[in-house]
Protein backbone atom coordinates (compact mmCIF):
# COMPACT_ATOMS: atom_id res chain seq x y z
CA UNK A 1 0.00 0.00 0.00
CA UNK A 2 1.21 3.36 -0.76
CA UNK A 3 2.03 5.43 2.28
CA UNK A 4 -0.46 8.36 2.87
CA UNK A 5 2.48 11.27 2.95
CA UNK A 6 3.72 9.68 -0.17
CA UNK A 7 0.70 10.72 -1.86
CA UNK A 8 0.30 14.37 -0.72
CA UNK A 9 1.32 17.35 -3.60
CA UNK A 10 4.13 18.16 -3.59
CA UNK A 11 4.13 22.19 -1.98
CA UNK A 12 4.27 24.72 -4.66
CA UNK A 13 6.58 27.56 -5.00
CA UNK A 14 5.78 30.97 -3.67
CA UNK A 15 5.51 33.85 -6.27
CA UNK A 16 5.10 37.60 -5.10
CA UNK A 17 4.87 40.72 -7.16
CA UNK A 18 3.03 43.77 -6.85
CA UNK A 19 1.96 47.33 -7.80
CA UNK A 20 2.38 50.62 -5.95
CA UNK A 21 -1.44 51.70 -6.18
CA UNK A 22 -1.06 55.20 -8.18
CA UNK A 23 -4.50 54.04 -10.51
CA UNK A 24 -5.39 52.43 -13.00
CA UNK A 25 -3.12 49.72 -14.69
CA UNK A 26 -2.27 50.14 -18.28
CA UNK A 27 -1.34 48.08 -21.51
CA UNK A 28 3.01 48.41 -19.99
CA UNK A 29 1.45 46.56 -16.68
CA UNK A 30 -0.01 43.74 -18.81
CA UNK A 31 2.56 42.80 -20.57
CA UNK A 32 5.21 43.18 -17.66
CA UNK A 33 3.07 41.67 -15.12
CA UNK A 34 -0.22 41.15 -14.92
CA UNK A 35 -0.12 38.50 -17.86
CA UNK A 36 1.94 36.39 -16.01
CA UNK A 37 0.40 36.39 -12.72
CA UNK A 38 -2.72 35.13 -14.38
CA UNK A 39 -1.03 32.01 -16.23
CA UNK A 40 1.01 31.59 -13.23
CA UNK A 41 -1.23 31.49 -10.80
CA UNK A 42 -2.29 27.48 -10.85
CA UNK A 43 1.47 26.88 -10.71
CA UNK A 44 2.18 28.59 -7.97
CA UNK A 45 1.32 30.17 -4.52
CA UNK A 46 1.01 33.56 -5.31
CA UNK A 47 0.89 36.87 -3.49
CA UNK A 48 0.05 40.19 -4.83
CA UNK A 49 1.16 43.03 -3.22
CA UNK A 50 -0.83 46.22 -2.94
CA UNK A 51 2.76 48.45 -2.00
CA UNK A 52 1.55 51.72 -0.80
CA UNK A 53 4.61 51.93 1.29
CA UNK A 54 6.30 52.07 -1.52
CA UNK A 55 4.15 55.05 -3.12
CA UNK A 56 5.33 57.32 -0.39
CA UNK A 57 8.90 57.19 -1.32
CA UNK A 58 7.98 59.64 -4.00
CA UNK A 59 4.49 60.65 -2.87
CA UNK A 60 4.57 61.37 0.50
CA UNK A 61 2.22 64.41 0.01
CA UNK A 62 -1.22 64.70 1.78
CA UNK A 63 -3.19 64.79 -1.12
CA UNK A 64 -1.72 61.96 -2.80
CA UNK A 65 -2.57 59.21 0.55
CA UNK A 66 -6.22 60.81 0.29
CA UNK A 67 -6.30 59.34 -3.14
CA UNK A 68 -4.70 55.96 -1.80
CA UNK A 69 -8.13 54.23 -0.99
CA UNK A 70 -9.86 54.89 -4.66
CA UNK A 71 -6.55 54.36 -6.28
CA UNK A 72 -6.80 50.56 -4.52
CA UNK A 73 -9.68 50.33 -5.40
CA UNK A 74 -9.59 50.73 -9.05
CA UNK A 75 -5.71 48.47 -9.30
CA UNK A 76 -7.62 45.52 -7.74
CA UNK A 77 -11.11 45.84 -10.13
CA UNK A 78 -8.08 45.80 -12.29
CA UNK A 79 -6.49 42.65 -11.08
CA UNK A 80 -9.91 40.79 -11.25
CA UNK A 81 -10.78 41.90 -14.53
CA UNK A 82 -7.71 40.90 -15.86
CA UNK A 83 -8.40 37.36 -14.34
CA UNK A 84 -6.92 37.24 -11.26
CA UNK A 85 -8.72 35.17 -9.01
CA UNK A 86 -8.64 35.56 -5.41
CA UNK A 87 -9.32 31.78 -4.54
CA UNK A 88 -6.23 30.70 -6.38
CA UNK A 89 -3.91 33.79 -5.32
CA UNK A 90 -3.33 36.56 -1.68
CA UNK A 91 -4.28 40.08 -2.79
CA UNK A 92 -2.83 42.39 0.46
CA UNK A 93 -2.73 45.42 1.68
CA UNK A 94 1.25 46.09 2.41
CA UNK A 95 1.08 48.92 5.10
CA UNK A 96 -1.72 46.51 7.00
CA UNK A 97 1.07 43.76 7.37
CA UNK A 98 3.16 45.23 9.89
CA UNK A 99 5.70 42.54 10.56
CA UNK A 100 7.11 44.04 7.28
CA UNK A 101 8.25 47.04 9.01
CA UNK A 102 10.72 45.04 11.45
CA UNK A 103 11.73 43.03 8.58
CA UNK A 104 12.89 45.93 6.67
CA UNK A 105 14.73 47.52 9.50
CA UNK A 106 16.84 44.30 10.30
CA UNK A 107 17.21 44.34 5.88
CA UNK A 108 18.93 47.31 6.11
CA UNK A 109 21.54 46.43 8.43
CA UNK A 110 22.97 44.31 5.76
CA UNK A 111 23.23 46.24 2.55
CA UNK A 112 25.60 49.80 1.95
CA UNK A 113 24.32 52.90 0.70
CA UNK A 114 26.99 52.37 -2.35
CA UNK A 115 25.23 49.63 -3.43
CA UNK A 116 21.82 51.43 -3.44
CA UNK A 117 22.90 54.59 -4.61
CA UNK A 118 24.51 53.10 -7.70
CA UNK A 119 20.93 51.47 -8.72
CA UNK A 120 19.89 53.25 -11.89
CA UNK A 121 16.49 53.13 -11.29
CA UNK A 122 16.48 55.06 -7.73
CA UNK A 123 18.41 57.98 -9.97
CA UNK A 124 15.43 57.60 -12.65
CA UNK A 125 12.91 57.72 -9.89
CA UNK A 126 14.27 60.51 -7.82
CA UNK A 127 14.08 62.41 -11.43
CA UNK A 128 10.61 61.67 -12.35
CA UNK A 129 9.57 62.77 -8.89
CA UNK A 130 11.51 65.98 -9.45
CA UNK A 131 13.88 65.20 -6.81
CA UNK A 132 17.38 66.76 -7.23
CA UNK A 133 20.33 65.15 -5.54
CA UNK A 134 20.22 67.08 -2.46
CA UNK A 135 16.42 66.37 -2.02
CA UNK A 136 16.11 62.54 -2.23
CA UNK A 137 14.20 61.20 0.77
CA UNK A 138 15.96 58.02 3.33
CA UNK A 139 13.08 56.30 2.14
CA UNK A 140 13.95 56.55 -1.96
CA UNK A 141 17.89 55.34 -1.29
CA UNK A 142 15.83 52.43 0.67
CA UNK A 143 13.14 51.41 -1.51
CA UNK A 144 14.91 47.98 -2.55
CA UNK A 145 15.17 47.13 0.95
CA UNK A 146 11.52 47.49 1.46
CA UNK A 147 11.51 45.87 -1.58
CA UNK A 148 13.60 43.09 -0.46
CA UNK A 149 11.35 42.40 2.50
CA UNK A 150 8.40 42.48 0.43
CA UNK A 151 9.73 39.34 -1.53
CA UNK A 152 11.51 37.10 1.32
CA UNK A 153 8.54 38.09 3.99
CA UNK A 154 6.47 34.75 2.15
CA UNK A 155 9.29 33.53 1.19
CA UNK A 156 8.96 33.87 -2.49
CA UNK A 157 10.81 31.71 -5.26
CA UNK A 158 10.11 33.94 -8.19
CA UNK A 159 9.52 37.29 -9.13
CA UNK A 160 7.57 38.35 -11.81
CA UNK A 161 8.89 42.34 -12.97
CA UNK A 162 9.41 44.65 -15.39
CA UNK A 163 13.25 44.47 -16.84
CA UNK A 164 13.60 47.93 -14.67
CA UNK A 165 13.31 46.35 -11.74
CA UNK A 166 15.57 43.67 -12.61
CA UNK A 167 18.31 44.80 -11.09
CA UNK A 168 16.34 45.09 -7.43
CA UNK A 169 15.73 41.39 -7.11
CA UNK A 170 19.52 41.10 -7.28
CA UNK A 171 19.64 43.20 -4.40
CA UNK A 172 17.32 40.81 -2.42
CA UNK A 173 19.20 37.79 -3.16
CA UNK A 174 22.33 39.89 -1.91
CA UNK A 175 20.57 40.15 1.75
CA UNK A 176 18.69 36.71 2.04
CA UNK A 177 22.55 35.44 1.31
CA UNK A 178 24.07 37.96 3.80
CA UNK A 179 21.17 37.22 5.82
CA UNK A 180 22.17 33.11 5.33
CA UNK A 181 25.38 33.33 5.71
CA UNK A 182 25.35 35.18 9.10
CA UNK A 183 22.54 33.26 11.06
CA UNK A 184 21.63 30.33 8.72
CA UNK A 185 19.76 29.01 5.97
CA UNK A 186 16.40 31.19 6.11
CA UNK A 187 15.69 32.49 2.88
CA UNK A 188 15.74 31.30 -0.63
CA UNK A 189 17.22 33.38 -2.92
CA UNK A 190 14.40 34.64 -5.65
CA UNK A 191 14.50 34.84 -9.55
CA UNK A 192 12.95 37.77 -11.37
CA UNK A 193 10.85 36.53 -13.89
CA UNK A 194 10.89 39.22 -17.26
CA UNK A 195 7.75 39.60 -18.85
CA UNK A 196 7.93 38.56 -23.39
CA UNK A 197 7.58 41.87 -24.03
CA UNK A 198 10.08 43.69 -21.02
CA UNK A 199 9.66 47.16 -21.39
CA UNK A 200 6.11 48.66 -23.32
CA UNK A 201 7.24 52.54 -25.05
CA UNK A 202 4.80 54.76 -24.59
CA UNK A 203 1.97 56.48 -26.91
CA UNK A 204 4.38 59.65 -26.99
CA UNK A 205 7.51 57.37 -28.31
CA UNK A 206 9.56 59.38 -25.48
CA UNK A 207 9.83 56.32 -22.95
CA UNK A 208 8.14 53.81 -21.65
CA UNK A 209 4.11 53.71 -21.06
CA UNK A 210 3.81 55.50 -17.55
CA UNK A 211 0.51 56.73 -16.53
CA UNK A 212 2.58 59.89 -14.77
CA UNK A 213 4.05 60.69 -18.46
CA UNK A 214 0.22 60.83 -20.10
CA UNK A 215 1.61 58.39 -22.98
CA UNK A 216 -0.52 55.31 -21.46
CA UNK A 217 -3.56 53.03 -22.67
CA UNK A 218 -5.23 52.29 -19.64
CA UNK A 219 -6.95 49.04 -19.36
CA UNK A 220 -10.44 50.21 -18.61
CA UNK A 221 -10.51 52.55 -21.14
CA UNK A 222 -13.20 52.55 -23.56
CA UNK A 223 -13.24 51.98 -26.75
CA UNK A 224 -13.39 55.34 -28.83
CA UNK A 225 -10.68 56.89 -25.81
CA UNK A 226 -8.66 54.21 -27.13
CA UNK A 227 -9.43 54.91 -30.77
CA UNK A 228 -8.44 58.76 -29.66
CA UNK A 229 -5.02 57.87 -28.32
CA UNK A 230 -4.37 55.56 -31.10
CA UNK A 231 -4.60 57.97 -33.74
CA UNK A 232 -2.78 60.59 -32.11
CA UNK A 233 0.01 58.13 -31.33
CA UNK A 234 3.81 58.59 -32.27
CA UNK A 235 4.73 56.64 -35.48
CA UNK A 236 7.98 58.05 -37.69
CA UNK A 237 8.64 61.71 -37.84
CA UNK A 238 10.10 61.71 -41.07
CA UNK A 239 7.19 59.78 -43.13
CA UNK A 240 5.30 62.67 -44.06
CA UNK A 241 2.89 60.87 -46.82
CA UNK A 242 2.15 57.49 -46.92
CA UNK A 243 4.29 56.74 -49.92
CA UNK A 244 7.56 57.34 -48.13
CA UNK A 245 9.28 53.83 -46.36
CA UNK A 246 9.40 54.19 -42.54
CA UNK A 247 10.96 52.76 -39.90
CA UNK A 248 9.11 49.80 -37.75
CA UNK A 249 11.62 49.77 -35.48
CA UNK A 250 11.25 51.79 -32.68
CA UNK A 251 7.54 52.65 -33.60
CA UNK A 252 5.48 52.91 -30.51
CA UNK A 253 2.45 51.19 -32.66
CA UNK A 254 4.27 48.52 -34.56
CA UNK A 255 5.67 47.91 -30.87
CA UNK A 256 1.68 47.46 -29.72
CA UNK A 257 0.87 45.57 -32.67
CA UNK A 258 3.71 42.89 -31.98
CA UNK A 259 2.50 42.74 -28.04
CA UNK A 260 -1.49 43.03 -28.74
CA UNK A 261 -2.20 41.85 -32.54
CA UNK A 262 -2.64 38.07 -32.30
CA UNK A 263 -2.83 38.19 -36.14
CA UNK A 264 0.60 38.14 -36.86
CA UNK A 265 0.60 37.58 -40.92
CA UNK A 266 -1.16 40.97 -40.92
CA UNK A 267 1.42 42.54 -38.45
CA UNK A 268 4.16 41.30 -40.98
CA UNK A 269 2.20 42.62 -44.32
CA UNK A 270 1.94 45.87 -42.57
CA UNK A 271 5.37 45.98 -41.76
CA UNK A 272 6.54 45.08 -45.04
CA UNK A 273 4.49 47.65 -46.77
CA UNK A 274 5.41 50.41 -44.37
CA UNK A 275 8.91 49.66 -44.66
CA UNK A 276 8.15 50.21 -48.48
CA UNK A 277 6.23 53.11 -48.29
CA UNK A 278 2.64 51.43 -49.38
CA UNK A 279 0.71 51.78 -46.61
CA UNK A 280 -0.90 54.92 -44.60
CA UNK A 281 -0.19 55.27 -41.01
CA UNK A 282 -3.98 55.66 -40.94
CA UNK A 283 -4.59 52.25 -42.16
CA UNK A 284 -1.90 50.80 -39.25
CA UNK A 285 -3.73 52.79 -36.67
CA UNK A 286 -6.70 51.22 -37.40
CA UNK A 287 -6.10 47.63 -37.21
CA UNK A 288 -3.98 48.16 -34.03
CA UNK A 289 -7.07 49.99 -32.27
CA UNK A 290 -9.65 46.89 -33.77
CA UNK A 291 -6.84 44.54 -32.10
CA UNK A 292 -6.82 46.89 -28.73
CA UNK A 293 -10.16 46.75 -28.41
CA UNK A 294 -10.74 43.08 -29.09
CA UNK A 295 -8.23 42.34 -25.96
CA UNK A 296 -9.62 44.82 -23.87
CA UNK A 297 -13.30 44.00 -24.08
CA UNK A 298 -13.79 41.14 -22.12
CA UNK A 299 -11.32 42.77 -19.36
CA UNK A 300 -14.14 45.98 -19.28
CA UNK A 301 -16.95 43.28 -19.47
CA UNK A 302 -15.70 41.68 -16.22
CA UNK A 303 -14.29 45.16 -14.79
CA UNK A 304 -18.29 46.63 -15.49
CA UNK A 305 -19.68 43.55 -13.77
CA UNK A 306 -17.20 43.71 -10.61
CA UNK A 307 -18.07 47.47 -10.36
CA UNK A 308 -21.38 46.63 -9.71
CA UNK A 309 -20.68 44.25 -6.69
CA UNK A 310 -20.40 46.49 -3.47
CA UNK A 311 -17.61 45.49 -1.26
CA UNK A 312 -16.11 42.99 -3.03
CA UNK A 313 -12.56 44.07 -3.49
CA UNK A 314 -12.40 45.74 0.07
CA UNK A 315 -13.20 41.81 1.05
CA UNK A 316 -10.61 40.04 -1.28
CA UNK A 317 -7.72 42.65 0.15
CA UNK A 318 -9.88 41.95 4.08
CA UNK A 319 -8.72 38.38 3.50
CA UNK A 320 -5.83 38.69 1.82
CA UNK A 321 -4.09 41.01 4.37
CA UNK A 322 -5.17 38.66 6.90
CA UNK A 323 -3.89 35.72 5.41
CA UNK A 324 -0.58 37.29 4.47
CA UNK A 325 -0.08 39.09 8.24
CA UNK A 326 -0.29 35.60 9.57
CA UNK A 327 2.80 34.31 7.09
CA UNK A 328 4.48 37.73 8.18
CA UNK A 329 4.44 36.78 11.85
CA UNK A 330 5.61 33.45 11.01
CA UNK A 331 8.55 34.49 9.08
CA UNK A 332 9.64 37.08 11.19
CA UNK A 333 9.67 35.04 14.22
CA UNK A 334 11.70 32.51 12.71
CA UNK A 335 14.27 35.38 11.61
CA UNK A 336 14.43 35.95 15.56
CA UNK A 337 15.19 32.75 15.88
CA UNK A 338 17.33 32.39 13.89
CA UNK A 339 19.42 35.65 14.94
CA UNK A 340 19.09 35.08 18.83
CA UNK A 341 16.47 37.65 19.23
CA UNK A 342 13.60 35.34 20.11
CA UNK A 343 12.41 35.70 23.61
CA UNK A 344 15.58 38.22 24.56
CA UNK A 345 12.94 40.82 26.04
CA UNK A 346 11.49 38.27 27.34
CA UNK A 347 14.09 36.93 29.27
CA UNK A 348 15.09 40.14 30.73
CA UNK A 349 11.72 41.00 31.87
CA UNK A 350 11.64 37.61 34.10
CA UNK A 351 15.18 38.85 35.50
CA UNK A 352 13.91 42.37 36.55
CA UNK A 353 11.19 40.43 37.68
CA UNK A 354 13.01 38.55 40.07
CA UNK A 355 15.52 41.04 40.93
CA UNK A 356 11.92 42.66 41.83
CA UNK A 357 10.62 40.34 43.85
CA UNK A 358 14.08 39.34 45.94
CA UNK A 359 14.43 43.37 46.47
CA UNK A 360 10.88 43.47 48.29
CA UNK A 361 11.40 44.63 52.15
CA UNK A 362 10.92 40.92 53.99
Amino acid sequence: MTNESETLATPRKRLLTGDRPTGKLHLGHYVGSISNRVRLQDEYECYFIIADLHMLTTKPEKSAIDALRQNIHDMVLDYLACGIDPAKSTIYLQSAVHAVYEINLFFEMLVTLPRLTRLPSIKDMAKAAKFDDEAIPFGLIGYPVLQAADILMPRAHIVPVGKDNEAHIEITREIARRFNFLYGDTFPEPTAMIGDIPTLPGIDGKGKMSKSLDNAIFLSDDAKTVAKKIRGAYTDPNRVSADIPGTVEGNPVFALHDAFNPNKEEVEDLKTRYRAGKVGDVEVKEKLTIALNAFLDPIRERRSQLERESGLVEQVIYEGTMRTSQLANETLAEMKKSMGLAGLWNKISRKAREHQEKSKPK
